[in-house]
């Protein structure tokens, strides 16, 4: 069995981060460890919400796995609180990784043409930075303008998203990828490059007009269960972004109108379902 290593906090009421990443990856068989950064009561949008710091534990938890001889077949990051765990997350890419060992990185930090609260532009550079490390980058438009010091536009044509994605091939990755692309009106989805080929990929699908916390994790968390369990990029990005917008569709038809999250648990079996498909295709 293939093994991940997710690197993110864990927010104990709000499928985001772990609580997404940890049932999901393990659902499409693959054996998920966690390094969590921090513990919150809930997620962020959230009142009161508590936390417990854990940026001190992170180097005796990875020193002992690597006394017990432990290997990983990805390492995936996504929400990094601060400079402090950016270090860290490279440090740890240097301790595990090896020639079978992908790096995938969600730079978490933005959206909707803002940084987030925690965050500022120098905090957007080191994360451009990590993201150098990287065999597979995943931000949406935003992020990838903070990091390229890009104008950000709610209105674009293709020739903008191909810049941007060749800025970001300049931070060094193999595989750059934006997410919350729409190209044209009802659509939404990925476009991507891959930089030692030179080809693009694209995959559209219907846009869900609804927006839920924790999205992203998901799409990032199935990006990685299927890369690692073998589908091609371009079937690993499709199955994301139909899954997520599946979980935005459930969540709309629950009646209790659920806000913090979306219903991902009711849609895992077809999940499951769609991957043993697609990997009976590639075989």
């Amino acid at each position: 069995m293939k093994r991940v290593l997710t690197i993110q906090d864990i927010s104990c009421l709000g499928k985001c981060s772990v609580t997404v990443a940890l049932p999901v990856i393990s659902a499409m068989g693959v054996e998920t460890v966690i390094l969590p950064t921090a513990v919150l009561s809930t997620h962020t949008m959230f009142q009161n919400f508590t936390v417990k710091d854990l940026t001190d534990q992170l180097i005796p938890i990875v020193e002992h796995w690597k006394s017990q001889n432990v290997e990983f077949d990805a390492i995936y990051t996504g929400y990094l609180g601060s400079a402090e765990e950016i270090e860290i997350a490279k440090k740890i890419f240097d301790m595990f990784r090896s020639d079978n060992t992908s790096i995938i990185i969600d730079p978490v930090m933005a959206d909707n043409g803002k940084l987030y609260p925690a965050f500022d532009e120098a905090y957007a550079k080191l994360n451009a930075g990590l993201c150098g490390s990287a065999d597979i980058i995943l931000p949406n438009i935003t992020e990838a303008c903070f990091m390229t010091d890009t104008e950000y536009k709610t209105e674009y044509d293709e020739a903008y998203v191909k810049e941007l994605l060749g800025k970001l091939a300049k931070l060094g990755s193999k595989i750059v990828v934006l997410t919350g692309v729409s190209l044209s009106e009802g659509k939404t989805g990925v476009y991507g490059l891959d930089t030692e080929s030179g080809e693009y990929f694209i995959y559209q699908n219907d846009h869900v007009d609804a927006a839920y916390h924790g999205t992203g994790d998901i799409f990032a968390s199935v990006v990685v269960g299927g890369l690692v369990r073998g589908l091609s990029k371009e079937k690993a990005f499709a199955l994301a972004a139909d899954y997520t917008a599946d979980t935005i569709r459930e969540t709309l038809n629950n009646p209790k109108k659920p806000w913090y999250g979306v219903d991902f648990e009711a849609t895992i079996p077809q999940l499951v379902s769609r991957l043993t498909v697609d990997l009976a295709v590639d075989e």
